[in-house]
């Protein structure tokens, strides 16, 4: 029943929010403001919004515009080096998991000496502390697939050393404020709405069923987990649907609170490993793909058999009655959402691959590992490679 909760991130929620950013009190008076390398942000009017928003409120900025979908240790550090040439006193980011996870690591970088990996503590990283407060740091999420908007953690991946790992757990990196506006969420494709919200989905499941887990996670998880299944195949069908993407994004920032609440389990540390090496592989995705023969896993060894049944009722089968009643609500949702075929190969995963992946997963993110019902060995870990391959 132990838990600790602090959660202190303002959270602006609901259509229409951001034209309240406004009346908020800016952390600074000038931004870095922190977008993706693509077109989105700009062609669905977001950019524009946000740029007016932060002139009312008084703040200027600077634009930072080169995050990667999967963003990069490199791209961290120009980011910093941006924030400290234009004197920058705060961060805004504006976009999805990545953008708000590498505006941590910019926040960071940007009031901290030395390069990214220096503080973190898995895999080559050097474990250092940080000596400074990170800049402040305003998150408005334009997807529903990571919680970064309310936790105090980013992913980062090092290109030169195929590592992809969790930055983060100070307080000073939970954001200040943010904005969740159904509305910035609507032009989402089809498709990138599923992988978004089967990694909300995830990031809940995985609490759930996690060693960490608590009272109140189980009460935000398992809503969560009730509105992604419900919504989400409508926010795929339609990205209009305003109900249906209001749904999700709630999801999602529920997700956000079960992580800090409760902890991932090895499924991500394994999907990290296959997007560190295919950086083109949606994290989302990724996790679809080894999403079945993971949760088989610890089905087929009876984990934590009411689990199981209790996140099948939440997925709609209400007279679930046994764990394998999971895997069928999970696949029946991937079903609807267009995303059960979804194939290894197709992003240039080989077969010869999965053992060196496997230990990646243990070397970069081995915690996680500590947080799963039952132990997840290497071979363990390499069969559900397998298991899950096309």
């Amino acid at each position: 029943m132990s838990y600790q909760m602090f959660l202190p991130t303002k959270v602006l929620f609901g259509p229409g929010r951001l034209n309240e950013l406004q009346g908020q009190p800016m952390p600074g008076k000038k931004a870095l403001l922190v977008i993706s390398d693509g077109k989105s942000v700009r062609e669905n009017g977001a950019l524009a919004r946000t740029q007016e928003q932060l002139r009312l409120a008084g703040a200027d900025y600077v634009l930072f515009d080169r995050v990667q979908a999967n963003p990069l240790r490199s791209t961290v550090m120009e980011g910093a080096c941006a924030a400290k040439e234009h004197s920058c006193d705060f961060v805004v980011a504006l976009g999805g998991g990545s953008v708000m996870d590498a505006s941590k690591a910019i926040a960071a970088m940007a009031a901290n000496s030395g390069d990214l990996w220096d503080y973190m503590g898995g895999g080559t990283g050097k474990a250092k502390t940080l000596e400074n407060q990170p800049l402040p740091l305003i998150a408005i999420t334009t997807t529903a697939g990571t919680g970064s908007e309310v936790d105090r953690w980013g992913v980062v991946t090092n290109e030169e050393t195929n590592e992809k790992m969790g930055f983060g757990g100070y307080d000073s990196l939970f954001p200040v404020l943010s904005v969740v506006d159904p509305e910035l969420m609507m032009t989402v494709p089809p498709r990138f709405t599923a992988y978004q919200g089967f990694d909300a989905l995830f990031h809940s499941t995985e609490c759930y069923i996690s060693k960490a887990h608590n009272l109140m996670s189980d009460m935000i998880t398992l809503t969560a987990i009730e509105n992604i299944a419900t919504y989400l195949p409508r926010a795929v069908q339609d990205g209009a649907d305003i109900e249906a993407r209001e749904r999700v994004a709630f999801a999602n920032t529920l997700s956000g609170h079960a992580m800090e609440l409760s902890s991932c389990t090895s499924e991500h540390s394994m999907e990290h490993a296959m997007s560190a090496y295919h950086q083109s592989l949606p994290h989302g995705a990724g996790l679809i793909m080894i999403s079945r023969a993971y949760y088989e896993y610890f089905v087929e060894r009876r984990a934590c058999d009411d689990r199981f049944i209790r996140m099948a009722r939440a997925m709609g089968i209400s007279a679930a009655g046994k764990p394998e009643d999971f895997i069928t609500a999970l696949v029946k949702l991937q079903e609807d959402c267009g995303v059960a075929d979804l194939k290894m190969s197709s992003y240039g995963i080989l077969q010869d691959e999965l053992d060196g992946l496997a230990e990646n997963a243990r070397k970069t993110m081995s915690g996680l590992f500590e947080a799963d019902p039952c132990p997840v060995s290497h071979e363990d870990c390499v069969s559900i490679f397998r298991k899950a391959y096309r």
